[in-house]
Formats: structure tokens, C-alpha cells, sequence
């Protein structure tokens, strides 16, 4: 892939927040987004898409070993979710009078926090 054409994808969803996944193996669970990748459209979340991987002896593993990582995970299969529900939402932007840019819900259209 050639870095001079890599799309920087728009992700509403900060590093904090806590998500839902929609689809696939952990289709349910909820956690906290550690880390917001925009050049891959993914997120990291806290406990989910783990995987383990072997790893030869080196300074960090000097036994080496199977080490579970949390990998990255798609954007489009995680949403945020509504605290006073706890149901999974869409995010929108709203404009105050003063022209300040505030994340809300879509489903109530309370500001995210």
C-alpha cells in the first residue's frame, strides 16, 4: 500500500469512550477503547478480539512463550453506547450559539460526555 494514497478515515469515537459490539465472536460485550486508529478504520477495545501469539525468547519475553494481545478491530462493528439505556447509539454533531462542536447521541440527542 502505498503511504502517499492511504485514506485517513473520520472516526467520531474517542479514546475513553465505552463501545457495544454488533457483530461477530464477541457480539455483546461492551468495553473502553484504548486506542482510535484512523489510517486502518479501527479501533482497540479494552477485552475484546484477543488472540494469543508465540513469541521466541527476546528481552521483553526472555522465556518466550504464548502472550495474549487485544488486536484492532473494525469500526462499523462496534457502537457507542447510551449510558442512561444502554443501548448501542449512532454519533452526530451539534453546533452550540457560541461555535462550539459537541458529539450527541442520535438517539436522544444528549451530549456525549
Amino acid at each position: 500500500m502505498n503511504t502517499a494514497t492511504t485514506k485517513i478515515f473520520k472516526i467520531r469515537l474517542k479514546k475513553g469512550d465505552t463501545v457495544i459490539v454488533l457483530a461477530g465472536k464477541y457480539k455483546g460485550k461492551t468495553g473502553k477503547v484504548t486506542t482510535v486508529h484512523p489510517k486502518e478504520n479501527k479501533v482497540t477495545v479494552e477485552g475484546i478480539n484477543i488472540v494469543k501469539k508465540h513469541v521466541k525468547p527476546n528481552q521483553a519475553h526472555p522465556q518466550g512463550g504464548i502472550i495474549e494481545l487485544t488486536k484492532p478491530m473494525w469500526v462499523s462493528k462496534v457502537a457507542i453506547v447510551e449510558p442512561t439505556s444502554k443501548k448501542a447509539s449512532r454519533i452526530g454533531f451539534s453546533i452550540d450559539k457560541d461555535g462550539t462542536k459537541t458529539r450527541v447521541f442520535k438517539k436522544t440527542g444528549k451530549e456525549i460526555k
